[in-house]
């Protein structure tokens, strides 16, 4: 693959997933596409990427980003969050949200569904003080492939032993052969949607709390800016962002801010928006 093919994969990748290809990660490249190369009868790299600069190929074009997004995630993934969730969030939105008893969390870049499908385990936890109340969970990613997989709700030795507490796997897990299934209970409070972050999301409406983690850190400091600008204006009042450890609104949103006891947890800069629900403290 020359310089210009590399440069040609780069923009590619930048235009239609917001993904900034670094040079470094070049030997990346051969390996995540040499399947598709072989999936579309391709003789090579540098033939691939002459394909996407031709005619339009919406299969092909889908596969390349598909091939070279991360889809790294687990159960539980980092705990804090999950415990955010579980001590702070949920009880605040309890208590700030008694007029409507409904609740929206959306996970962004959700992968294969471990994480949405953490929360609704821990909302099947807490299904005593959920009684009336309307809790919805929309889980997008912009691979289709990785959608289909977290909806079917199977997952391998490996993947389950990753985070996820055993007395929760016993009870909310079937093994089938050499694979385990989430029960159709916690399958059933999540909504999959294919979606990609560098375009609008208006149309999903506004949201309680935003999981958008380890995402951005693929993307360089413009789409970083221009997706927290509009994850922001997703959140409702008293609304809360969480995101990766490695990430943060500092230097490029003036519209969210750190929560100033909480690690990850971002809220909007507007104090008549950052009130409720984290003013309380955490369940005890």
């Amino acid at each position: 693959m020359t310089e210009a093919d590399f440069d040609a994969l780069r923009s590619f990748l930048k235009a239609r997933s917001g993904l900034a290809l670094t040079a470094e990660k070049r030997y990346l490249v051969e390996s995540r596409l040499g399947p598709v190369c072989q999936r579309f009868g391709i003789a090579s790299l540098s033939a691939l990427i002459g394909r996407l600069k031709g005619a339009p190929d919406p299969a092909l074009e889908q596969a390349v980003v598909e091939a070279m997004t991360t889809n790294e995630t687990f159960f539980f993934r980092d705990r804090t969050p999950f415990d955010l969730f579980r001590q702070v969030l949920l009880p605040g939105c309890l208590a700030a949200r008694g007029s409507t008893r409904r609740i929206r969390i959306w996970c962004a870049a959700a992968s294969t569904g471990q994480e949405p499908y953490s929360l609704a385990m821990i909302l099947k936890e807490s299904a005593q003080k959920l009684t009336g109340w309307n809790i919805e969970i929309l889980a997008t990613d912009i691979s289709t492939e990785v959608l289909e997989k977290a909806k079917a709700g199977y997952y391998t030795q490996f993947e389950v032993q990753r985070g996820l507490p055993i007395q929760l796997l016993l009870k909310y897990f079937t093994q089938e052969g050499d694979r385990w299934r989430i029960s159709e209970e916690i399958r059933s409070m999540v909504q999959f949607k294919p979606l990609n972050l560098i375009h609008s999301f208006g149309a999903l409406g506004t949201f309680d709390i935003i999981y958008c983690r380890n995402v951005l850190i693929y993307f360089d400091a413009p789409t970083k800016a221009d997706v927290l600008r509009r994850i922001a204006q997703a959140l409702n009042p008293g609304g809360a962002v969480l995101l990766g450890a490695a990430e943060t609104v500092i230097g490029l949103s003036d519209a969210l801010v750190p929560h100033p006891e909480h690690r990850g947890l971002y809220v909007p800069s507007r104090p008549a928006e950052a009130t409720a629900p984290l003013r309380l403290v955490a369940s005890r």
